[in-house]
């Protein structure tokens, strides 16, 4: 891979980039201004190529980053290389695609959950917690949740956001996939009162656990 192919494509992103959609992803912490649209328009024309996608990772630029996610190839990473990739990763839209486009697809995924979900570090803990949602819907046996309920209840109203959020995530996960364990995940949810006034738009649903559990199990029985 040459540096004048890597210098290219980032000479690419720099067009891309505006100054109100930085401003706006700033006050969430992703330091970008390139529109999402656009940048995979660009990883589509771009198509699979992992080793570009390590160049781009390398640059530590958060818009190179996310592209480098849409173009690599999700199974050819190691175990320490997404453990290391997720502990860069500083930009909280580039690990949300992270996890969730690269490490759910990696053959190391559940060996990665097990080890991030008490991680010290709150922000590869909370990794650890999506990857446990995942599972708490596509693959729960062998999942305790009674034990996860158990944990979620002691300390998701004091976790750091971040955390906070992906707990929030599992406890409706639980109360939607699981009858046996609505009740108790909605009477969690609703004493803890976590995002309980969260902004949320029109025609959206409140990430409010009661509310999200509520509203996504009538679906289910329409």
């Amino acid at each position: 891979m040459s540096e004048t192919r890597v210098a290219e494509v980032l000479a690419e992103l720099a067009e891309l980039e505006d100054p109100k959609i930085r401003e706006v992803n700033e006050r969430r912490g992703d330091d970008h201004g390139v529109n999402l649209g656009k940048l995979r328009a660009l990883a589509k024309r771009l198509k699979v190529q992992q080793e570009l996608a390590c160049r781009l990772w390398e640059t530590d630029d958060t818009a190179a980053r996310l592209l480098a996610i849409l173009i690599c190839r999700p199974k050819a990473f190691g175990r320490d290389e997404l453990d290391v990739m997720v502990r860069e990763a500083h930009a909280p839209k580039v690990r949300d695609w992270l996890v969730n486009y690269v490490v759910k697809k990696n053959p190391h995924s559940e060996e990665l959950r097990l080890a991030w979900f008490a991680d010290p570090d709150a922000v590869v803990a909370s990794a650890g917690w999506a990857l446990t949602a995942e599972r708490v819907t596509r693959k729960p046996v062998d999942l305790d949740l009674v034990g996860l309920l158990d944990i979620i209840e002691a300390e998701m109203k004091d976790a750091p956001y971040r955390l906070q959020w992906e707990m929030n995530h599992c406890l409706a996960q639980i109360g939607i996939e699981h009858a046996e364990h609505r009740a108790r995940a909605i009477d969690i949810g609703e004493r803890l009162e976590v995002l309980k006034d969260y902004p949320t738009p029109p025609g959206c649903t409140s990430p409010f656990a009661p509310i999200w559990i509520t509203e996504m199990v009538r679906r289910q029985h329409a």
